[in-house]
């Protein structure tokens, strides 16, 4: 494990550009780049936070683990869901059906909300990632406002939240598992197996690596 070394941040006589410093995003310490060997790793000295990663063939792994998460996202909100007996009483739904359940009213902002952090946020972010990476990693020129659009990508991260949906309901599930028979459906497990992609796929990308692609092919 490689960290790199602390540097001040540059004066008036030096780079200023600062293409050879890079911040923490966690607890903004600057640091002079080090690049690690394939498959090592730079991390903040101060908090430990990953800075620099960079792994072999780690760009067709992104692409295809995106692609994955595209599919079972936009399948996973058709297929069932759920299915719930009580009282030899059964109902069948859908995140389709979830989100649509509120039509009128205040409680229509939940159903906006839910489908934007579960659904359309994640399949525009993986749109964007493709977008970018696509290019850099079959050698071929950056695509337009590629800069842009990896930072929007970064940017609308944390409110891509199908994985926590994911692992909320599973927390309700368990809740109510005694007061019903639940039988989970097709788009349950999607939903758990894109827990694990997602975050394999977070492992797999290095922001840096990114960013230095873009700007070596500008």
């Amino acid at each position: 494990m490689q960290q790199p070394t602390l540097q001040d941040a540059p004066g008036p006589t030096r780079d200023s550009d600062g293409a050879e410093l890079i911040a923490c995003p966690s607890c903004d310490a600057i640091y002079r780049v080090q690049v690690p060997p394939k498959g090592g790793k730079a991390v903040c000295a101060r908090c430990k936070t990953v800075l620099i990663r960079p792994r072999r063939k780690a760009g067709l792994r992104i692409i295809a683990l995106t692609l994955a998460i595209t599919i079972l996202v936009t399948a996973a909100v058709f297929f069932p869901f759920l299915e719930i007996h009580a009282a030899g009483m059964g109902n069948r739904t859908s995140l389709l059906d979830i989100a649509t359940s509120f039509r009128s009213g205040i409680l229509v902002l939940v159903s906006v909300s839910t489908v934007s952090m579960i659904v359309l946020i994640p399949l525009l972010r993986t749109a964007l990632l493709l977008y970018v990476l696509v290019p850099v990693v079959f050698d071929r020129p950056p695509a337009r406002h590629a800069r842009e659009a990896f930072r929007l990508s970064q940017v609308i991260k944390p409110w891509a939240m199908t994985e926590i949906f994911a692992i909320g309901c599973a927390v309700a599930l368990v809740k109510i598992s005694d007061l019903a028979r639940l039988d989970f459906g097709p788009a349950f497990w999607m939903f758990c197996l894109l827990v694990v992609i997602v975050v394999v796929n977070d492992a797999y990308m290095c922001t840096w690596s990114v960013w230095k692609s873009l700007e070596d092919r500008a």
